[in-house]
Order: structure tokens, then C-alpha cells, then sequence
């Protein structure tokens, strides 16, 4: 196992998702991706930018979730594991996995939260689709809030 993808959503519980990484990275000697995937544009999704101020406050969003993928990063680095992060905008699923198979990961690696029924019939959740869509193996790692 070569390449680690590691889906991030900066809550509390990425620590987890963060511990079992360290531990497969550590046991298989693999290099670790960790990817947030950040809202898209406003033009992206139909919308237009806005005033200067919903920019400005748009990059000071994407410069502190930089500055928190550097701290994870950094957690690897610091046990002497390869580590490098990815912030990329777009639609959360199709952008987990267009990422893994462009950096040719091994495994995606990502949290799962347990919903109600209604939430699951009207939002879904994010790790079922990335686990049903993938072609590269995905791990779940069940997540204590």
C-alpha cells in the first residue's frame, strides 16, 4: 500500500480518521494524501461571486482550511511519515474519487457518522456514496461524536 487518500471535514472527529491513518501509514510504510474537499466557487454552482466582501471572507475560509491541512500534514511528517495535503473545490464525492485514482491510491480512507432515517432519505451520506462509487478499496472509520 503506497498512497493513503485520507477525506478530512476538519470536525472533532477527524482525529480518528487522523489515528488510523498514522496507524496503516506506519504498518505498511505508505505515503499519506490528506484531502479536504472545500465548497465550490459561487460561479460553480450557478451563483454569482458577490461583493467584494463575500470574496474576502470566501479566502479567509480557504486559507484557514489550508492552515488546518498543514496541521495534519504535519502530525504525519512529525513520525517521519510522507504526508502531503490537497484542498480542492468541487462536489465532495466525484472530487474524493477523481483525487484517489489521480494520485493512484491504494486505499480512501473516511470517517462515517450514523443519521437518522430521514436524514439519510433527504441528504445521504457522503461516505455510503464514495463507498458504493469507488473503485479503489475504501475504509470506514466509525466515528464517536
Amino acid at each position: 500500500m503506497k498512497n493513503i487518500l485520507v477525506a478530512v471535514d476538519f470536525e472533532k472527529s477527524d482525529q480518528q480518521i487522523i489515528d488510523k491513518a498514522l496507524q496503516l501509514a506506519d504498518a505498511f510504510g505508505s505515503k499519506i494524501w490528506i484531502l479536504h474537499i472545500a465548497a465550490p466557487e459561487p460561479d460553480f454552482v450557478g451563483y454569482e461571486v458577490g461583493p467584494q466582501y463575500i470574496r474576502d471572507f470566501r479566502a479567509s475560509d480557504l486559507k484557514e482550511e489550508h492552515h488546518q491541512i498543514n496541521e495534519y500534514t504535519s502530525t504525519f511528517t512529525k513520525k517521519g511519515i510522507k504526508a502531503e495535503g490537497l484542498l480542492v473545490q468541487g462536489a465532495t464525492i466525484e472530487m474524493v474519487i477523481a483525487e484517489a485514482e489521480k494520485l493512484s491510491a491504494d486505499l480512501i480512507i473516511a470517517g462515517h457518522r450514523e443519521h437518522s432515517f430521514f436524514y439519510k432519505a433527504f441528504v445521504g451520506s457522503v461516505s455510503a456514496e464514495i463507498l458504493e462509487k469507488s473503485k479503489i478499496p475504501v475504509l470506514l472509520v466509525p466515528l464517536n461524536e
